[in-house]
């Protein structure tokens, strides 16, 4: 039986500190499945994601009011998308679950929890309740992690894999750290061209991301992925973003928290 907590990314999160403990036993996916997106499937199955064959790891950089670390962009989700912009959203009313935290304490993971308290915040103070929206509308529509693709199933357990595999996705991408190091600081009063924000970004993605603005402030990078297997133990191949820029081409702001 296929143990998911073996896979390198679960490992790379035990080294982090943030599982002390999972019981994800997904089925094992052939090697030969192809990336979704990509393939000539059109079903869904426990290896394939269908229709939301895109996965991306989204993220904020809120300001006001702030939220989150001054050196750190925060989390938002872990979204599928139909491999064309449009998505399936709160897929399952029956797995809408609103105790996040009270179902990750009690699979030993109130680590992860501490993490996401810092990490994944809600702009209006209310963490349960963003989590709770994010697996409800994002989480039950990943068609690879539903209860039927468990062997020797625990309830809710894949709700602990959807939040492992999102916060572990975020720590891969340091929004922050990359525009650093491209000369992309927060400033009162610098702006930035989208090509140079977008060229950072690529750089570190491996491929282009969808940029957020409001009033031609930067608050927004989704990183699009194609996944080969399921979701949780899959490879993550990075693709172009599939939806255009929301940021003006210059002039953006990218101001301080």
């Amino acid at each position: 039986m296929f143990q998911s907590q073996s896979s390198k990314g679960m490992l790379a999160l035990a080294a982090m500190g943030l599982i002390t403990g999972t019981t994800a036993s997904l089925e094992t996916c052939e090697s030969g499945t192809g990336f979704s997106c990509a393939s000539s499937s059109t079903e869904p199955t426990c290896c394939f994601n269908y229709p939301g064959g895109a996965l991306l790891q989204t993220q904020f950089w809120d300001t006001d009011p702030s939220t989150g670390p001054k050196d750190s962009w925060t989390i938002h989700g872990l979204w599928p998308d139909n491999c064309d912009g449009t998505y399936e959203a709160s897929c399952d009313s029956k797995r809408a679950y609103s105790n996040i935290t009270a179902i990750l304490q009690d699979q030993n993971l109130g680590d992860l929890v501490d993490y996401m308290d810092e990490y994944w915040v809600d702009i209006n103070g209310d963490n349960e309740d963003f989590w709770s929206h994010e697996w409800s509308k994002h989480g039950t529509c990943i068609n690879t992690i539903e209860p039927s693709c468990y062997s020797d199933y625990k309830a809710q357990e894949e709700v602990g894999d959807y939040f492992q595999k999102t916060v572990e996705l975020f720590k891969s991408l340091d929004t922050h750290k990359a525009l650093a190091a491209a000369g992309i600081t927060p400033s009162t009063s610098k702006t930035y061209s989208l090509s140079e924000i977008q060229e950072a970004l690529t750089d570190l993605h491996g491929a282009s991301v969808y940029l957020g603005c409001s009033s031609g402030e930067l608050n927004q990078v989704w990183y699009f992925y194609n996944v080969k297997g399921n979701a949780i133990d899959g490879t993550y191949k990075a693709v172009d973003t599939l939806t255009d820029s929301g940021c003006p081409k210059t002039g953006i702001k990218y101001v301080p928290k």
